[in-house]
């Protein structure tokens, strides 16, 4: 499962798969709601009496970005058709417009009549029941809709417009759709259809031996007839390649804040740093929410799926992303987290795109004694990266904005959510989602999270609350060396869980152990982060080909192999790149840099065509696993970049 190709404006994002299909459209947030739902919109073309889905084994493909942009780059060949296809795909930086340009060429020695099939398979506001599909002769167009959410299709050739259409019913009793109808090169022309239903609409296009001719294609979106109509004359008056090409200078122009002196990184590292800044905000709503990934085909599993903001992952991408220079971009999640934050002062599970609490797997309750159902470090985080954003931009502004409802009210919550017998937080669900106890991992956040908070009450003259702020902190700090480290082993334990009532250490290897210096409890070179990294390296590593660096031992989640020794678990991008991190945080030469430059260029070589990035992969050929993007991912590869850009130019002044 994967989705090769995003593209996105922070009002609505499009997926499409390595066949070059629809497969997901979210508006009118990133996220939610998703009007494909992982059906397919399909894509084909008629030539000389035959008709090839681009799903047909007889293509192949190239898939990629135009450089340094959010518009797609894809050539698309099929030897026995004799034709070849150079697509682009975009959507408009401030309208919810996508755009498609399609160049045929004709391969063969005399001139052809191509005929292009474009499916819309909506389930609008990700329902099939009650949508409407039906043909507007008013500006010869094809339009769906369903209450307040419109789409309207349209395009071209020189040819003219729209040359045929059909409207149907779907997956209902025996129709499978309208795009059967196109495989023989006619449409039926039925007008409307209401219920389940999907559309086709075909342009025609004469091309010369040997030429090439332009087709395209658009989709507008809004919450009503007239708006899409309005959109849709947008295009035509613009010109859809106009449009496409301000789109590539846009995004071009949008990536000039970031890093330029990337040290000795190839190029190729420097590529999918650029892209995965593009596709980190393909996946941020312009209201807050930075959504952790949007690849539907994760339903299958347990009908559920990534499109939700999770504060923690929300916390480190917006780190990272404002550690890369785009403070804007990632300013609307602190008020979004400052708007979900719970009258206690927490923040829950994690948030619908729309600020809404999503769905949770956490329990109020477990035997009888209640719970709150939170991951504490979500909340820790949040600060720690408002932090971070504030030393590196000074834009004071924001946490001026934030400062009584979010971080005051945060800390507090922090403070008070302690088990003061051992100076640890109380007990709360992991960085995983998946075991409840007191961690490592989340004490060293709300360290982290409190010293932040210490930082900008003094900063803001409130000396009485950070010194309680710093004081908790540090006593944290005690309760993690005193409780957490495991001489016996010499490294830090994952944390404690109770047994027969008492708290005893889960020793078990977790790669999360990076949080130690990560949030400042030790800095890099005290002995006990070095023992402990050291066993990360050794005891998560996969030893496949594949290699990389494990989440945990007998890491469950998509497991691949029970050879425990050889595989501890999948392969993770982000666990990897915590390694690296370690590498050129305690760097003292050049030379020491060599490691996490391999291990970065290790990641690219495990992208996708396409330079995105999956959550995990396979241990025994690489494949993705699970949700590809995975914003985390992406973030990670960037902050591991820019950390690694940073320490190179400090040890070549000094060299």
């Amino acid at each position: 499962m994967a989705r090769h190709l995003v593209i996105g404006n922070g009002k609505m994002l499009l997926n499409l798969d390595n066949h070059c299909f629809i497969r997901d459209i979210y508006y009118p947030y990133v996220g939610q709601l998703n009007h494909v739902g992982g059906q397919t919109c399909r894509f084909g073309i008629w030539v000389a009496g035959r008709f090839a889905w681009l799903d047909d084994p007889g293509w192949k493909f190239e898939l990629d970005y135009i450089e340094g942009s959010l518009v797609t780059n894809i050539i698309a060949k099929h030897e026995a058709l004799g034709v070849q296809l150079h697509m682009n795909d975009g959507i408009h930086q401030r309208e919810c417009i996508y755009i498609k340009r399609v160049v045929v060429r004709n391969l063969a020695g005399e001139p052809r009549e191509f005929r292009m099939f474009f499916h819309q398979d909506l389930m609008i506001d990700g329902s099939e029941v009650g949508d409407t599909a039906a043909y507007f002769p008013e500006n010869h167009t094809l339009f769906h809709y369903k209450r307040s959410s419109y789409f309207m299709f349209n395009g071209f050739s020189d040819e003219g417009g729209i040359m045929q259409y059909s409207t149907g019913i779907k997956r209902f009793q025996s129709a499978e759709g309208t795009w059967r109808d196109a495989e023989d090169g006619v449409l039926m022309g039925n007008s409307i259809a209401q219920g389940s239903v999907d559309s086709t609409i075909s342009f025609r296009t004469i091309v010369p031996p040997g030429g090439e001719k332009t087709v395209y294609y658009w989709m507008t979106i809004g919450k009503g007839l007239e708006e899409v109509k309005e959109l849709n004359q947008y295009v035509q008056e613009n010109h859809p390649e106009k449009l496409l090409s301000r789109m590539v200078i846009y995004w071009k122009h949008w990536l000039h804040r970031a890093e330029k002196d990337l040290g000795d990184l190839p190029d190729d590292v420097i590529r999918i740093f650029k892209q995965s800044l593009l596709i980190v905000r393909t996946q941020t709503d312009e209201r807050g929410a930075i959504v952790a990934a949007n690849d539907t085909d994760i339903l299958q599993y347990n009908r559920d799926h990534y499109s939700y903001m999770w504060p923690r992952d929300g916390a480190l991408i917006a780190q990272s992303m404002s550690a890369a220079g785009f403070h804007s971009v990632i300013a609307p999640f602190f008020h979004f987290c400052a708007q979900a934050l719970a009258p206690e002062g927490y923040l829950y599970h994690k948030y619908n795109p729309d600020g809404t609490v999503g769905s949770s797997w956490h329990p109020y309750i477990v035997q009888g004694s209640r719970r709150l159902p939170i991951q504490e470090d979500e909340t820790a985080l949040v600060l720690f990266a408002l932090w971070k954003d504030y030393t590196r931009h000074q834009v004071i502004e924001l946490p001026q904005s934030l400062y009584s409802n979010l971080i005051r009210k945060a800390a507090h919550f922090l403070t008070q959510y302690m088990e003061h017998s051992m100076s640890l937080p109380k007990p709360s669900y992991d960085l995983w989602e998946e075991r409840y106890g007191i961690w490592t991992y989340t004490a060293s956040s709300v360290y982290g999270g409190l010293m932040a908070a210490a930082y900008f009450t003094e900063l803001f003259g409130d000396y009485e609350r950070s010194d309680y702020y710093r004081n908790t902190a540090q006593s944290i700090k005690h309760g993690i060396i005193t409780h957490l480290w495991d001489e016996e082993t010499g490294r830090f334990a994952r944390g404690l869980v109770q047994k027969d009532n008492r708290w005893v250490k889960d020793m078990t290897l977790e790669s999360s152990l990076f949080a130690i210096w990560e949030f400042g409890v030790l800095p890099v070179d005290d002995e006990r982060v070095v023992r402990t990294m050291q066993a990360i390296k050794e005891g998560l590593s996969v030893r496949t080909h594949v290699g990389g660096i494990a989440r945990y031992t007998n890491d469950y989640y998509f497991q691949q192999s029970g050879d425990i020794e050889k595989v501890p678990g999948n392969p993770w991008i982000i666990c990897t790149l915590w390694v690296a991190n370690y590498e050129i945080e305690s760097a003292e030469s050049l030379e020491d840099l060599e490691g996490p430059k391999r291990t970065l260029q290790w990641v690219v070589d495990h992208a996708l065509q396409s330079g995105v990035l999956p959550e995990q992969l396979n241990p025994h050929d690489g494949g993705p696993l699970s949700v590809a993007p995975l914003t985390w991912s992406h973030a990670t590869f960037v902050q591991s970049v820019t950390k690694y850009a940073g320490k190179y130019r400090e040890l070549t002044k000094l060299s």
